[in-house]
């Protein structure tokens, strides 16, 4: 994409018409920076291969279901994509960062910019406590149907970057001592919890606890809209969260 124009308005195709997308469009809608020109779910996600109109950005909170019409329109399109949906494997993942070669990209599992913080200081806490037990929680409502969350793994990559850990995705029966250098995941469900995350790290008579609780997703919502006025000013790439708002 080429650089900003002053009170330039940027049209918008929204896929994922759930609770995220809502609140997306509303956001957009006040921002007065963006225009939603169609909005499209799992089941009308076929329209984005042919029939949906070309836009300056896609913003897609759906289904990892809807991915091939998602990557079919921006690959049709050239437009900008702020994906935002979890549950992708690392395969589709590679086909969302392969979109960066000519659109500007970016895939999140989490927009909050607080969340983007508790990454940073568990990557550095990480380095600076090796040798200590570490242990992941988190809390969503009883509706999400992937676990553990996309935020948690992204924490896991930033406690474990080369994925050389044992992972324990939870535990039950006599498992015996805990191996050094295992690191546990835990995901737990219930009520209308919007988001909580914790990475506990454990040492010799004392203990680190990093937490980060989301007590609603409009803080997700904001991120993805700030997210969103940076990448389309961006040239073709794929970008993280961190580049795009902390310049990194």
């Amino acid at each position: 994409m080429t650089s900003s124009t002053p009170n330039r308005t940027y049209t918008v195709t929204l896929i994922g018409a759930g609770r995220m997308g809502t609140l997306i469009a509303r956001s957009l809608e006040a921002d007065g920076g963006f225009e939603v020109v169609g909005t499209y779910d799992v089941d009308s996600a076929d329209q984005l291969d042919v029939q949906a109109p070309a836009t300056d950005l896609a913003i897609d909170f759906s289904n990892r279901a809807a991915l091939p019409h998602t990557l079919a329109y921006v690959r049709r399109c050239g437009c900008a994509l702020l994906s935002g949906t979890t549950g992708y494997d690392e395969a589709e993942l590679a086909q969302i960062r392969s979109l960066g070669e000519k659109s500007a990209v970016i895939h999140s599992a989490n927009y909050s910019l607080g969340v983007a913080v508790l990454r940073r200081v568990t990557q550095e806490a990480a380095r600076a406590l090796a040798g200590w037990d570490v242990e992941i929680v988190e809390t969503h409502h009883n509706q999400k149907a992937d676990a553990p969350s996309g935020t948690a793994n992204m924490l896991l990559d930033a406690v474990d970057p080369a994925h050389e850990a044992d992972v324990a995705y939870g535990r039950e029966g006599m498992v015996g001592a805990r191996p050094h250098g295992q690191i546990g995941m835990h995901s737990l469900r219930g009520g209308t919890v919007a988001g909580t995350h914790e990475v506990h790290f454990f040492g010799t008579d004392e203990e680190l606890c990093l937490t980060h609780r989301a007590t609603s997703r409009q803080i997700f919502v904001n991120g993805a809209v700030a997210a969103a006025r940076r990448l389309v000013t961006k040239d073709p790439g794929f970008y993280t969260f961190d580049q795009l708002m902390f310049e990194d």
